[in-house]
């Protein structure tokens, strides 16, 4: 844990209300998914289903690892971030920017509302990408690790473009394909090449340090860097011009192969790891890297398997999804937020008090007893919403709804605990 120290930490107030904000946006997701479990059983292409998707993408995972982000970025840059002040005026402009958003997709307000609310949001997107690509400007260090960050960024505004490119085609009507289409590069690029290389990035800077692992073989990251990149630009020619079936497979072939290398390290990692016992935060990470398997698999039978019928097909784009948003990206969320944030916020108030005084261990600013029902409840929940996506139950959609309610809310409890537990102890 020494290695999140350092003296180029932002302060608190720069982190702390992305993890608020992230802890409500979990539960309004599971609230939304109580009002339209139905979603999950429809098309996919559907206004509530994709409004439920934004929130979750953006209100949810993407707000947390912004406030992650910047505790890291002096960690793996080695330098301080470029602006506190830019990074706070993101948070505001992103947070108006998604409910908005989700907002216009849940009314389906696709020419009235959405194109303004995507500008909005593509903008809020911005101010981040150049706060970190000036840190990274600043950074002594060249490594493996800080390129996946800066690449993910990259890949982040690729995403936004499109995706904006899309809203505004809803209005004027300007793009040669249908909208699906460009909906699927969209969400590649935003699941591989933003959030796969920035947990790449992070993951593989923080796991090692969490395992105590050392002398790993960096090669792995470095093929794992290479292949996804190519796979990222044979979909963006072959998306915006070739459209050949044989590309797209040479996409998810190039994926597979990135993602493969990655998991090799994680592996490795955990392999030659000095503390055996994992808590509770690194249980959730374990997890995570055996569900990245589940979309994989889901894809090489969309792949592979022929006829495909609509409906088979439509349970298993909205499956993917799922595997993808809460099988990997919120289970791995989950584990972190417990290994960063009690760390972030102890930091702040006994770091000069070590070897002064006792102080209590970051994990003892939560509960773990909470933190370990949240994450068997939440391990039920990834079960029977998968069981009822596949059978198209509503009763199951339903129960799994609930449970992923009663995980955001164990969840903010123990969020609000360590953030309390620094506003009452200030010395």
């Amino acid at each position: 844990m020494q290695g999140l120290q350092t003296n180029n930490a932002p302060h608190p107030s720069v982190i702390i209300p992305h993890f608020v904000f992230a802890s409500i946006a979990l539960i309004g997701v599971a609230m939304l998914l109580l009002l339209s479990e139905s979603a999950l059983i429809q098309v996919y292409f559907s206004g509530k289903l994709i409004a439920i998707t934004h929130l979750t993408i953006l209100g949810w995972a993407s707000m947390i690892i912004f406030g992650a982000l910047y505790q890291l970025i002096p960690v793996v840059f080695e330098t301080s971030l470029y602006s506190e002040r830019l990074a706070k005026i993101t948070f505001y402009s992103l947070g108006v920017s998604v409910v908005f958003l989700s907002y216009a997709f849940w009314i389906n307000s696709f020419t009235v509302l959405l194109p303004y609310a995507a500008l909005a949001t593509f903008i809020s997107l911005l101010l981040f990408v150049i706060n970190v690509f000036l840190s990274y400007k600043k950074s002594p260090v060249n490594k493996i690790e800080s390129k996946f960050i800066l690449m993910s960024i990259v890949w982040l505004s690729v995403t936004e473009f499109i995706g904006t490119m899309i809203a505004f085609n809803f209005k004027f009507n300007f793009l040669s394909e249908i909208h699906l289409h460009y909906l699927k590069i969209h969400a590649t690029i935003g699941f591989v090449g933003w959030f796969l290389f920035l947990i790449i990035g992070v993951g593989s800077t923080l796991l090692p340090m969490f395992f105590i692992s050392h002398e790993l073989n960096k090669n792995w990251l470095r093929k794992s860097f290479v292949f996804l990149n190519l796979a990222m630009l044979v979909l963006l020619v072959n998306g915006f011009s070739v459209n050949e079936t044989s590309l797209e497979i040479v996409t998810f072939s190039f994926s597979i192969l990135g993602i493969a290398y990655f998991l090799r390290y994680i592996y490795q990692s955990y392999k030659k790891r000095l503390r055996k016992k994992l808590d509770v935060g690194m249980r959730y990470s374990a997890l995570a890297m055996a569900l990245l398997v589940l979309p994989i698999i889901i894809l090489t039978i969309v792949f592979n398997v022929f006829p495909l019928d609509d409906e088979f097909v439509n349970r298993a784009v909205i499956l993917y999804g799922f595997s993808v948003l809460f099988g990997f990206i919120t289970t791995l969320i989950l584990g972190q937020t417990y290994k960063t944030l009690p760390f972030i916020v102890w930091l702040h108030k006994y770091q000069k008090l070590v070897g002064k005084t006792k102080t209590p261990l970051p994990r003892e600013l939560y509960s773990e007893k909470i933190a370990s029902i949240q994450f068997y409840t939440y391990f039920l929940c990834l079960i029977v919403m998968g069981i009822g996506i596949i059978t198209q139950n509503l009763i199951l959609l339903k129960i799994a709804s609930y449970l992923l309610l009663l995980v955001g809310i164990l969840y903010t409890i123990n969020v609000m605990k360590i953030i309390v537990h620094s506003s009452k102890n200030t010395p």
